[in-house]
C-alpha cells in the first residue's frame, strides 16, 4: 500500500529568501494513487504584507488572515499528517522552498529533497514541448475545473491528485488488480446459502389457465418442452 501526500501552497510572493511567507497550505492523502478523502488544510497569518500580484492570483487578503494561526501553531499537525511519506507537488521546488523556510525558521528539520515528487517534471517528460501548467493538464486530461474560481491550496491539491493519477497511468492503474488485492477481495466474500422457503408462495394462475398451459405444452411443444424435462 503506497501512501503519498499531494501538496499545494499559496504565498505572499515568489521567493522565501526575500522574506515571503506561506499563507495557505493543503495536503490531500492518496493511497495507491486514489484520494482517500483525508486532507490537511490551514490558512496561516504571515506577519507581513501580501504582494498585490500574488493576491490577484489567489484572492487571499491580509484582512482575511487576521484571525488565522501562525505557522508555529499548526506545524505539529502538519508534520503528523505528512509523516514519512512522499510529497507530490506541481513545480515542487517552489512549494518545497516555502515549506522548508517555514520549518527552518522554527528549527525543524525539513523533509529530504528526495521525498518530493515533481508533477511538472513528470508532465514535461510525458508531454514534451507542451504547456504543462496545472490548468493545462486538467484540460488535457478532461479533469473538471468547474469548482475552481481562483487558485487555492486545497482545491489545487485535489486537482493535482487527479492529475497525478493520470500521469501514473490513469484510471487503468487504479483498477489494476494485483494478486494481493484479488486475494483480499476473495477473502472478504462470504457464501450465502439460501434454505428452502418455509411456506411456498400460492400460485397466481387459475385452474383454467394452468389446464390451457398444460394442453399447449403436451400438444404443441411435446418432448421439446422444458417444463416436462424439469417437471415444472
Amino acid at each position: 500500500m503506497a501512501r503519498h501526500l499531494v501538496l499545494d501552497t499559496e504565498t505572499t510572493g515568489l521567493d522565501p529568501r526575500t522574506g515571503h511567507r506561506l499563507i495557505e497550505i493543503a495536503c490531500v492523502e492518496v493511497i495507491d494513487f486514489i484520494p482517500t478523502n483525508r486532507s490537511f488544510h490551514e490558512y496561516v497569518h504571515p506577519d507581513r504584507e501580501i504582494d498585490a500580484d500574488a493576491e490577484r492570483v489567489h484572492g487571499i487578503s491580509l484582512a482575511f488572515l487576521k484571525d488565522k494561526p501562525r505557522f508555529h501553531e499548526i506545524v505539529d499537525k502538519f508534520l503528523d499528517f505528512v509523516g514519512d511519506d512522499p510529497i507530490v507537488a506541481h513545480n515542487a521546488p517552489f512549494d518545497r522552498s516555502f515549506v522548508n523556510a517555514e520549518l527552518q525558521r522554527l528549527g525543524r528539520t525539513p523533509p529530504p529533497d528526495d521525498r518530493w515528487i515533481d508533477t511538472l517534471a513528470l508532465a514535461k517528460k510525458k508531454f514534451p514541448g507542451m504547456y504543462n501548467s496545472l490548468d493545462a493538464l486538467c484540460k488535457r486530461m478532461k479533469i473538471s475545473l468547474a469548482s475552481r474560481d481562483k487558485h487555492g491550496a486545497l482545491i489545487d491539491a485535489e486537482l493535482l491528485a487527479a492529475v497525478y493519477l493520470e500521469l501514473q497511468g490513469g484510471k487503468e492503474r487504479a483498477l489494476d488488480l494485483t494478486v494481493e488485492t484479488v486475494a483480499r477481495a476473495q477473502a472478504s466474500i462470504q457464501s450465502i446459502v439460501y434454505g428452502a422457503r418455509p411456506r411456498p408462495l400460492a400460485p397466481r394462475s387459475t385452474e383454467q389457465e394452468r389446464a390451457a398451459h398444460e394442453a399447449f405444452v403436451r400438444g404443441v411443444l411435446k418432448d421439446k418442452a422444458v417444463w416436462l424435462k424439469y417437471g415444472i
